[in-house]
């Protein structure tokens, strides 16, 4: 059984409130990159892309990250354009979800290499079961759960949702 967390409009309302808030802490910059981890980290990149470029001057780069969110030393961690292309500028990593930490742990790892101005995390949901030192400077949503739920987000055009099982 499915349990309706937050709606269509409560989830668009968390996206442009997050757009708002990068804006703000980025609005001495000329560009910004949004690093969605795949696939819904990088719908929702997408999503916050489409409010920026609306409420704000600012040139996004926006690339996605993929990698195997189960095992993600078991192969390379791949970004949609070359990591050189982000020197230098301000890097918002996004996920849809932050369970235990782990993935957005991993996903960090291709910017150890190149000068960043400045590397932020973003989440719509944060579950707050930290294994790593991860805390998101943005987050949509705040839940407390059990371990044994799950947290499902939908960001089609026509269906946003956040769902717990």
């Amino acid at each position: 059984m499915s349990i309706q967390i937050l709606t269509h409009k409560q989830v668009t309302q968390k996206i442009r409130r997050l757009a708002y808030q990068i804006y703000e802490n980025n609005s001495d910059q000329k560009s910004v990159a949004l690093v969605g981890i795949q696939t819904m980290g990088f719908f929702l990149a997408k999503a916050i892309q489409e409010v920026l470029q609306e409420i704000s001057p600012l040139e996004i780069n926006l690339l996605s990250l993929e990698m195997d969110k189960n095992q993600p030393l078991s192969n390379p961690i791949r970004l949609s354009a070359p990591v050189e292309q982000l020197a230098n500028q301000n890097v918002i990593l996004i996920d849809d979800v932050l369970n235990s930490g782990k993935t957005m742990f991993y996903a960090l790892q291709p910017f150890f290499g190149i000068p960043i101005k400045k590397l932020q995390t973003l989440v719509l949901v944060n579950r707050d079961y930290k294994n790593f030192p991860i805390n998101p400077d943005y987050v949509g949503y705040s839940l407390a759960t059990t371990l044994q739920n799950h947290v499902a987000v939908v960001l089609d055009k026509a269906e946003k949702g956040v769902f717990l099982s």
